[in-house]
């Protein structure tokens, strides 16, 4: 046999193996890997980027469609109701291999949709233990009282999931997400009636922090050590930590978080205004401050409210692990986390100039989160939302028009005279309060949020507090844009009809998920997707 003969063997092989496999695909019921969707800001590190995505393109997403709606039946409490959709790409179920949405509701609700349908397959209302006291001032916007953390879902085996979630009176509830059922019996694991943000599962252990002073209790960062039942906590000593997607964790198993407005005194133990490091310690399972920074003009700050109030993504670039933040201020600062602010805790590694909020409103400037992505040459991205018009000062090089309610800005990071920079490329369109963006495969979807963010009147004739803000609230708007220019895509335009607040996006398989006030999920997708009718919990099983 000649060496032609043996190439030529070999080529036909493999095309047969080639075809066999894109059979194999093409087959009713074959197993094709899904993407998953496990926590609130998509990691552990809360970059906010779908890596798996390969169904939505830059060149399909201009027919995005709305795939189906769903209402919910949870009832809001002051400008709460759902929670960003959870998505375990594959879960074994007794009626076959499902694609499944977990969403929580602040009234103590979980819900489980199968995603291809659009339909509810199970409802867990939480037996709560915690009695809300009748009279007096009651709940507000800051505290609304409820479930107010997105749960966090852990694949622990093939097709087998399980949805961690703290109830209104602070315990920790185990779900099977094929089910609905609880696993084990409720845990205590946090003070009833408080004000906890999106949970974050790394190695065994859950994460939160707590703000607002809700329920009159101190805010801290907790843990809870799956395998010991032990709880930690660690508290700033001032000012409430309260990331919109919960904290971040660092590769070594720190946790971070930015503390409010309050006190900084480290002399004393006292962390206001300041982002805080946190990690737990392996033999006694309690969490000890490992670093901070906090910013050089942090009294400034406090005195005006422009507390941080973000969460912040974590990513390696160039052998080191980095973390950007902000706060209302509406600047960027990226920080080493070996050394999060230098020997003095006030330096950082880079600090853009203000991009918005000249006015100095403790209404506008960045809320949410922050997002990160990275292209396959290895460029590095940051992206934040803002509210309010550009900082007249800043300028990006492509920039969508004047922006006067909101948009997001995003920034290349960059070498120059041997230290990092984040340089500004691109800056939105104009969206009616920019809340975070996630992004997949090389687009950016965000949405404006659509909420009245006025939390004071200068003039009379207002109701103020929710009921004013949810009044003058007006509708969602999803975007899809380019990641690498900004240019808007698609847009969801008035297809969706009510607006939401505190609450976020998630995307995983040609699917992009949104919630609104009215309890309704909206679904949009890959024009290849099937579309359905709309849906409603009510009357499903319990």
């Amino acid at each position: 046999m000649n060496k032609r003969t043996v190439n030529r063997r070999w080529l036909e092989g493999l095309a047969a193996l080639v075809a066999y496999g894109a059979a194999w695909v093409a087959m009713p019921g074959a197993q094709i890997q899904k993407a998953d969707w496990l926590t609130d800001g998509g990691d552990p590190q809360r970059t906010a980027w779908q890596r798996s995505e390969t169904i939505l393109t830059k060149d399909n997403v201009k027919d995005m469609k709305l795939l189906w709606t769903i209402k919910l039946d949870n009832q809001p409490r002051q400008m709460h109701n759902l929670f960003p959709p959870l998505i375990a790409g594959s879960v074994s179920t007794s009626d076959g291999e499902k694609e499944i949405a977990v969403v929580a509701g602040v009234s103590d609700n979980i819900y489980a949709i199968d995603v291809a349908r659009g339909t509810l397959l199970w409802k867990k209302k939480f037996d709560s233990t915690y009695q809300e006291t009748t009279g007096g001032r009651g709940g507000g916007v800051l505290c609304p009282g409820g479930l107010t953390a997105t749960p966090v879902l852990e694949k622990t085996a093939p097709g087998k999931y399980i949805a961690y979630a703290v109830s209104w009176d602070g315990r920790l509830r185990k779900l099977d997400v094929a089910t609905g059922q609880e696993i084990e019996p409720a845990a205590l694991f946090l003070p009833p009636n408080g004000k906890q943000y999106a949970l974050n599962l790394v190695n065994g252990v859950i994460y939160t922090s707590t703000a607002q002073g809700c329920g009159g209790h101190p805010n801290n960062v907790y843990s809870y050590d799956l395998a010991t039942k032990k709880v930690g906590n660690w508290a700033p000593g001032s000012g409430g930590m309260w990331p919109r997607t919960g904290p971040s964790v660092g590769k070594d198993g720190t946790v971070y978080a930015g503390s409010g407005d309050g006190d900084y005194l480290p002399e004393q133990q006292i962390y206001g205004q300041a982002m805080i490091g946190v990690k737990q310690n392996p033999q006694t399972k309690a969490l000890e401050l490992k670093d901070w920074y906090a910013p050089s003009n942090a009294y400034w700050m406090r005195k005006r409210d422009l507390d941080f109030n973000a969460s912040s993504p974590i990513f390696d670039y160039k052998g080191k692990e980095y973390l950007v933040s902000s706060s209302k201020e509406c600047r960027i600062w990226l920080l080493d986390t070996s050394m999060l602010g230098g020997e003095d805790h006030r330096t950082p590694i880079y600090r853009t100039p203000l991009f918005c909020n000249q006015e100095v409103n403790f209404t506008m400037g960045v809320w949410g989160a922050l997002a990160t992505w990275e292209e396959s040459n290895g460029t590095r991205w940051i992206l934040s939302p803002f509210w309010g018009p550009k900082h007249p000062q800043f300028k990006a090089e492509l920039e969508h028009g004047q922006i006067v309610y909101g948009a997001v800005a995003a920034f290349k990071l960059q070498d120059k005279l041997g230290k990092p920079v984040l340089t500004p490329i691109w800056i939105s369109r104009d969206m009616y309060m920019a809340d975070p963006p996630v992004v997949a495969n090389g687009i950016v979807f965000a949405y404006g949020s659509g909420e009245s963010t006025t939390q004071r009147w200068p003039e009379p004739g207002h109701v103020g507090g929710a009921a004013g803000r949810i009044q003058e609230s007006t509708h969602a708007v999803l975007y899809a844009l380019d990641a690498q220019t900004g240019k808007e895509l698609w847009s969801s335009g008035d297809q969706i009809a009510s607006w939401n607040h505190f609450t976020g996006l998630s995307v995983a398989n040609g699917r992009v998920y949104i919630d609104t006030f009215d309890g309704m999920l909206y679904c949009f997708g890959a024009p290849s997707l099937p579309s359905r009718t709309t849906t409603s919990s009510q009357g499903a099983p319990r």
